[in-house]
């Protein structure tokens, strides 16, 4: 004859209602008994050791439960337990020994769980996947066009005084990409413009032309660098703020509290970021042309024999007013560019906190990776008219 007793923790509970389970009967006919009070709640539920039928004798495992008192799942999932390791140590358990909502749930579950079911994934084509990227970025190069003519649209009909923009969201962002980014602009354009001139004159001393560090900087700063640098920076700061912003009311269901209530996003929340890079951005750009000249300035008048006047006027006669035009139009286009693409990435963006971070950071990637891209297209274009 076997007996095993085991007691789950009930200390608060008397000792005849603790969940209890024991093994008795003749060597072919072993029982199950159980007795007490069987509550998950309870949180003593015993739990069925793999070895608690190893000493069981027969092949047929039957039931008692004559002292069994109160009863819920928890007896049902000790119960799943034994009926696992009766299936592994080759032992059918007699269902009909138990009571008949007991048996009806236990029937219900399987003596060994399920394995999952892994499907193997088909392994796209190389040409497949290059043609479903490729029709991806064109969608999205519509979809942003589509995006740049309802801004467009929206900015027409404000100059008509039709639009549904408000100007306060227009003052806002205007101050918070112009003004607010004069300090960070500055500070990187002084430092160009201060290495430029430290690199020319390294180089130009060694042919007595230590004057033209001031043609270097004047024309590199015109041309390429203020205009580049200040949208990389407005990419960064601004751009990236946008997206963060938008992402996060998509994700509190503000943009479709828009669209329930019939107010365009285009006009209320794209149109004002939109506008508000174009202003500023040009102005940036003309700051960051002063102040990196100003960083040229300092540098070469420490290390060369070169005066001030001298310095201006070299400044001045390196190029015409058709260079300012042309990074003034570029400034244009990169200020558009960084805000539609930001918004875009923002209103495409999940609803998740985490969605959040990474809208803003694809919105900066996008904007650094799109400005240099532009403005090679730029270059050629410059090479073309022979700019």
């Amino acid at each position: 004859m076997t007996d095993q007793t085991t007691t789950g923790p009930s200390a608060a509970q008397p000792a005849d209602r603790t969940p209890q389970w024991h093994l008795q009967g003749e060597q072919t006919a072993p029982v199950m008994v159980l007795s007490g009070t069987w509550q998950a709640r309870a949180g003593n539920i015993p739990v069925f050791p793999k070895d608690g039928l190893k000493k069981a004798p027969g092949a047929h495992l039957s039931f008692q439960t004559s002292d069994l008192q109160v009863w819920d799942t928890g007896l049902v999932a000790f119960l799943w337990d034994l009926k696992r390791v009766a299936h592994d140590a080759g032992i059918s358990l007699d269902m009909q020994t138990l009571p008949g909502p007991m048996r009806q749930l236990l029937e219900l579950l399987p003596e060994v769980p399920d394995e999952p079911v892994h499907h193997k994934t088909a392994r796209t084509p190389f040409l497949e996947t290059v043609g479903n990227h490729a029709i991806a970025s064109m969608t999205e190069v519509g979809v942003v066009t589509e995006l740049g003519a309802l801004t467009a649209k929206g900015a027409l009909l404000t100059l008509l005084g039709r639009s549904r923009m408000r100007m306060v969201d227009l003052l806002a962002n205007t101050a918070d990409a112009g003004p607010y980014a004069l300090l960070i602009v500055g500070i990187v354009n002084f430092l160009i413009g201060a290495i430029l001139a430290f690199v020319g004159a390294v180089e130009l001393q060694k042919f007595a032309a230590g004057i033209y560090v001031a043609s270097l900087v004047g024309i590199a700063m015109v041309r390429e660098m203020a205009a580049v640098m200040t949208a990389i920076i407005m990419a960064g700061r601004t751009g990236g703020a946008y997206a963060a912003r938008i992402s996060t009311m998509q994700g509190n269901e503000e943009i479709d509290a828009l669209n329930v209530f019939g107010i365009p996003t285009s006009t209320y929340l794209i149109l004002p970021a939109v506008l508000s890079l174009i202003i500023t951005m040009p102005f940036l750009y003309l700051y960051g042309c002063l102040i990196g000249m100003l960083g040229g300035f300092v540098v070469a008048i420490s290390m060369l024999d070169i005066t001030a006047a001298g310095y201006f006027h070299q400044t001045i006669t390196a190029f015409h007013i058709g260079q300012f035009i042309f990074g003034f139009t570029k400034s244009l286009v990169f200020g558009a560019f960084i805000g539609l693409t930001s918004c875009r990435i923002g209103l495409k963006a999940g609803r998740s906190a985490a969605d959040v971070g990474i809208a803003a950071t694809r919105a900066v990637v996008v904007g650094i990776v799109g400005v240099i891209a532009i403005d090679a297209i730029f270059a050629v274009i410059a090479d073309v008219l022979g700019i």
